[in-house]
């Protein structure tokens, strides 16, 4: 019977991926409808093949720290991990945004090869678990201090919005945290032992990165440079499409488009995260077009990334995998 399921679930999940990316293709297409596409042809072909590689070049370094930074995490937490299985996870994250739902879809990857090669595969969660909050406090710093930056060129009702933002998000996660509190004998009542045990487990490697505030801070900092730095490589890639903001522009808005994309709507984010960002840089007088053109340039550099990082993913694979 189990056999029987998995071309089921195998078609299933092939399924979902034509149909996510049928939704970037429609969401892109709508965009394309909508903008001139003369004015996006020439601001994409006024990015250089140079230019384009040197961007490319420094967002697969960016990524290189971000390779030490997951494997600080998640040591931290106790799995055990050397650079070379810490690598081969990362980057086979980053080849998985491809083909799996919303840039979290990437931790699936990571998570598949990790439990296999560490020997506390709870410590891979809980590291991995920990990492992302890490991110996430990555780009809300780079949103603050757009905002911090941009007091008086900021619309009213982009403040408004941004704080309601805040308080909902900040609601969101107290209700979830007073939720899982007063649910918590309901959700555990009944559960195995070896549920238990593995829970226990997982807690006990949480708790392990909690008391090492130093790995926590550093993983953060780490986050916000390299975020920062593809901010730059984006900005820089819009001056190429002809598109001039200051950068308090782009610290404001650029970290919000990705972290709209985290929804699972399209993949890999894809569309979402460009309709986002043109949406949030009309106010500053931004041609949608060139904000368009910017985004499908930054887009070129992700997948690009993606199948470079996935082939660096197989062959670690293969130094890794024992001789038969």
């Amino acid at each position: 019977m189990i056999g029987a399921h998995q071309p089921q679930n195998r078609s299933r999940a092939w399924f979902l991926t034509f149909l996510r990316w049928a939704a970037a293709l429609a969401v892109l297409g709508a965009l394309f409808h909508f903008l001139p596409l003369a004015p996006l042809r020439s601001a994409l072909a006024g990015v250089p093949a140079v230019r384009f590689l040197i961007v490319l070049l420094v967002y697969l370094a960016a990524h290189a720290a971000g390779i030490g930074k997951w494997k600080m995490v998640v040591n931290a937490a106790g799995s055990g991990l050397d650079f070379r299985t810490s690598a081969q996870c990362y980057l086979g994250g980053l080849f998985g945004t491809l083909f799996l739902p919303s840039i979290v879809g990437g931790d699936i990857v990571r998570m598949a090869v990790g439990l296999r090669r560490s020997p506390r595969p709870a410590a891979v969660l809980a590291g991995n678990l920990a990492d992302r909050f890490l991110d996430m406090a990555a780009q809300a710093t780079l949103v603050a201090a757009g905002l911090a930056l941009l007091p008086g060129s900021l619309p009213p009702e982009f403040r408004s919005l941004a704080l309601r933002m805040v308080l909902v998000s900040v609601a969101a996660g107290l209700g979830l945290l007073l939720a899982a509190a007063g649910f918590r004998r309901f959700l555990f009542r009944g559960r195995s032992l070896r549920f238990r045990r593995r829970l226990a487990r997982f807690r006990g490697a949480f708790r392990s990165v909690r008391q090492k505030p130093h790995v926590l801070i550093a993983g953060w900092l780490t986050g916000v440079l390299i975020q920062a730095t593809f901010i730059l490589l984006n900005a820089l890639l819009a001056i190429s499409c002809g598109l001039f903001l200051p950068l308090r522009v782009w610290l404001f808005a650029w970290p919000l488009a990705k972290l709209a994309a985290l929804l699972p709507l399209t993949q890999g984010g894809m569309g979402v995260r460009e309709a986002v960002l043109v949406a949030l840089l009309l106010p500053f007088s931004a041609p949608a077009t060139l904000v368009l053109a910017s985004g499908l340039a930054w887009e070129g550099v992700v997948i690009a990334g993606g199948l470079l990082s996935g082939l660096a993913a197989f062959l670690f694979r293969r130094e890794s995998s024992p001789a038969p």
